[in-house]
């Protein structure tokens, strides 16, 4: 019997997806995984949305990411996809210009192919570090905003009900976003591009649903895919042969709808415009 000694159980083993179009490849990157320690695959995919659809399916820890593939590449699966959801990212290609632009993404590595079996183990290995540092950071976050909530609760007036903020995906980090900083919004498919002070931030949430949970004493809608803020908005351009616009703070120009001019007419003349 050994006494004075604790015996832990063992960590699970890594999640990886593999994403390339080329068969050959995923054979090979089978093969690494097949090699490496505590690590199983629950995943392939031959392009970019099939990779999406793997991430939103859940239980991904690491994806090995191709850059040039069919419709959605590597590299805009990665700046599209929210950090709170995001998978760490290894890239693999056979291209190495990318590099800068993948390490922006917060990629924890970039392997050129035809990929060397200890390099690939090597990067796993720094990417479960990470995963367990990201792991850490959110159980300390989630304290912090419950002792943040506790403290508040008897101090706060109660607001209404609509957010003060939004976090958005930033460089592979988020960003707390306060919402009288957005200037506008636009519809992109099932995603927002969020505008802000010379930025934009793409966020996957449907304009209908982030248009309910902003004030609408604050934000209108001048037409079907697009908000605005209502005090960033300097006049109304109307146009010859087209639909009129409102032109913001900024310099941006939003075209609005005939059904919401009446509307926007109002506000401006409300603010002198």
């Amino acid at each position: 019997m050994i006494q004075g000694s604790i015996i832990s159980a063992p960590a699970r083993p890594l999640r990886v997806a593999l994403v390339d179009d080329e068969p050959p490849a995923l054979r090979r990157l089978q093969m690494a995984i097949d090699k490496a320690p505590n690590v199983e695959v629950v995943g392939q995919a031959t392009n970019g949305d099939e990779a999406l659809a793997l991430i939103r399916r859940g239980g991904v820890d690491v994806m090995l990411l191709d850059i040039r593939m069919p419709g959605l590449s590597g590299l805009d699966l990665a700046r599209a996809i929210d950090p709170a959801e995001a998978p760490i990212f290894i890239f693999v290609t056979a291209f190495s210009r990318f590099a800068t632009d993948a390490f922006e993404l917060a990629a924890v590595d970039y392997l050129l192919k035809p990929v060397e079996f200890e390099r690939l183990h090597e990067a796993l290995e720094r990417a479960r570090v990470r995963l367990q540092s990201r792991a850490a950071s959110s159980r300390i976050a989630e304290l912090e905003e419950v002792v943040a909530a506790l403290r508040a609760a008897d101090t706060e007036p109660p607001n209404s009900g609509f957010a003060e903020e939004i976090w958005v995906p930033d460089r592979g980090d988020r960003l707390r976003l306060p919402v009288d900083l957005i200037d506008w919004v636009e519809a992109e498919r099932d995603y927002v591009r969020i505008h802000s002070r010379g930025r934009s931030f793409l966020v996957r949430k449907a304009i209908r649903k982030l248009q309910a949970e902003l004030d609408p004493a604050d934000f209108l809608r001048v037409h079907r895919g697009a908000l605005v803020r209502r005090d960033r908005i300097v006049r109304l351009a109307r146009r010859s042969g087209g639909p009129a616009a409102v032109v913001l703070q900024s310099g941006a120009e939003v075209p609005v709808a005939r059904r919401q001019a009446a509307q926007v007419r109002k506000v401006v003349g409300a603010r002198g415009g």
